[in-house]
């Protein structure tokens, strides 16, 4: 999934390839959404999101391809992630993560060789290891353990809001008048927003 988002975003630019990646996930919230309420909160995160990516129409035909592949690999992450949380929890993560490391490492383990005589690379391996794999996905799961997968969804609408937010905290990027707009609009969405049973 992340392979496919960094070859999107080198060929197209990043507020396409995020809105094209957000398409399952408003579709799964729109599955979810059996009430005016919730149908409501999702209108006004799909507005959101749409305000804050920044969609440009067109571009390269193998990133476009790429951002829906991406796109197709987040909603089955969602659908499949929901499952294992709902079945083994944590500990299917654990599972899922051996089995990648099994996968991957005979096909581009020989690219981290290098690093494993330098402390400092592995340090900041294993930092980034725990702060972008470790932390995100046992918190989802933790999260998916406990809410609807609608639910879920529509709370990963929150994702571009909680970008905008960092930006200002630690870029020092103030987002302008829309993107403040857009921000409210998904924390809006996301407050309206009420679990239903699946």
């Amino acid at each position: 999934m992340n392979c496919c988002f960094y070859l999107a975003i080198d060929r197209l630019p990043l507020g396409t390839v995020a809105a094209i990646e957000f398409l399952p996930v408003i579709a799964l919230a729109a599955l979810g959404a059996r009430t005016p309420r919730n149908a409501a909160a999702l209108a006004l995160a799909v507005a959101g999101v749409a305000a804050l990516c920044d969609v440009r129409l067109g571009g390269e035909p193998l990133g476009v391809a790429l951002a829906f592949a991406n796109a197709a690999l987040f909603g089955g992450y969602i659908v499949l992630g929901h499952r294992v949380a709902q079945d083994a929890g944590v500990d299917g993560l654990g599972a899922a993560m051996l089995l990648a490391a099994v996968v991957v490492t005979p096909v581009a383990g020989w690219a981290a060789v290098p690093a494993l005589t330098d402390p400092v690379a592995l340090a900041a391996g294993v930092g980034v290891g725990i702060a972008s794999s470790v932390v995100p996905y046992v918190c989802d799961q933790l999260a998916m353990a406990r809410l609807p997968r609608a639910s879920y969804a529509l709370l990963v609408a929150l994702l571009p809001a909680t970008a905008a937010v960092i930006g200002v905290v630690v870029l020092g990027q103030v987002p302008t008048a829309v993107e403040a707009a857009a921000v409210a609009l998904v924390v809006s969405a996301v407050a309206l927003h009420r679990p239903l049973p699946e």
